[in-house]
């Protein structure tokens, strides 16, 4: 049991995370397209996210939450060290929360400001996401190669988060909208791509620990399929996107379908590759957990909380399935 709880709830943490990014990704994309849609649209733009955006939030809430309870020390080294990413990230998350009110109840008059408040803030939290990412896979490190790892990174998860965006635009909504949101993904896609390859190139050049994991034998061999996978669903969905009767004909969910498949196939090569590390090159999982009565006590709330919110965002996303309607405030 001492044994097996840290990796228990390195699971849960993870899921919660990976969650988070394919929920609230899409809807940071949302939210960094708004400024490119017409007056009309942008309503229907936040009308496609109405329902979620909130929810969705919740998971990095037990992400964090669980690294806190499970954690304690790796939460203090890893807070105090992202400190200024993570104030900003929650600086433009507050902001998205008050424009996604304000936009239409502080009056006609003032709805473009807070149009450009909700797009600045979903920027701001996915370029501090995507920094803090960067800032983790090389160890918290300050020199000058983990800054522009973290630069790398924090260029990248929005564009990833563009084309979620654009995924469930394609999903959510009609008409003109529809084929505006084909149109960005068009532009969106090539970023994406050009910055998940730096990425994968730059990775193992950062850090020993994972160039070690996946280029020796047997190892490199086993995880051939995840850059497989994730290479093969990119060239779907640029595929999907350059073929009009495949997006008239019900297939352009694959797009956000895919996106989230690369999503996960990442998530498992970082899962590999800082296993059994929960700072690479620094700390374990064991030596950061706390005592085995503590993770034995509060997973049972973990037990009762996780498929709780998994039920509720499963009933949410069930109520709420089909097409966008047109937003109201009545």
């Amino acid at each position: 049991m001492e044994y097996w709880l840290p990796i228990i709830y390195m699971g849960i943490m993870g899921l919660a995370l990976l969650i988070y990014v394919i929920l609230d990704g899409y809807d940071l994309g949302v939210g960094m397209l708004v400024p490119l849609a017409g007056e009309a649209e942008k309503d229907m733009m936040i009308a496609s996210i109405g329902p979620f955006w909130d929810a969705n939030e919740t998971w990095i809430v037990l992400g964090v939450g669980v690294l806190l309870i499970a954690f304690p020390v790796a939460h203090g080294i890893i807070l105090t060290s992202l400190y200024l990413p993570v104030t900003i990230m929650l600086m433009g998350l507050i902001l998205r929360g008050v424009a996604f009110d304000l936009r239409v109840k502080a009056g006609d008059h003032r709805r473009g400001l807070w149009n450009k408040a909700f797009f600045a803030g979903s920027l701001i939290a996915s370029v501090a996401q995507g920094w803090m990412l960067g800032a983790y896979i090389t160890g918290l490190q300050h020199s000058a190669t983990s800054l522009l790892f973290s630069a790398l990174i924090a260029m990248t998860l929005p564009a990833l988060y563009l084309i979620l965006g654009c995924g469930w635009l394609l999903m959510k909504t009609d008409g003109e909208l529809r084929n505006k949101a084909i149109g960005w993904a068009r532009m969106a896609i090539w970023p994406m791509g050009l910055g998940l390859f730096m990425v994968s190139i730059a990775t193992p050049l950062v850090s020993n620990t994972i160039a070690e994991k996946w280029f020796t034998l047997p190892n490199a061999l086993y995880l051939m399929p995840i850059p497989i996978i994730c290479l093969f669903c990119y060239g779907l969905i640029v595929v999907v996107l350059n073929k009009p009767k495949m997006l008239s004909t019900g297939y352009s969910w694959l797009i956000y379908a895919c996106t989230v498949a690369i999503c996960f196939m990442a998530s498992l090569g970082l899962a590999y590759s800082i296993f059994p590390d929960i700072i690479i090159g620094g700390l374990t999982i064991w030596e950061s957990a706390a005592s085995v009565k503590s993770l034995q006590f509060t997973l049972v709330g973990v037990v009762i909380t996780l498929p709780v919110i998994l039920f509720y965002t499963f009933f949410v996303y069930r109520i709420f399935h089909g097409k966008a309607t047109a937003l109201s405030y009545e």
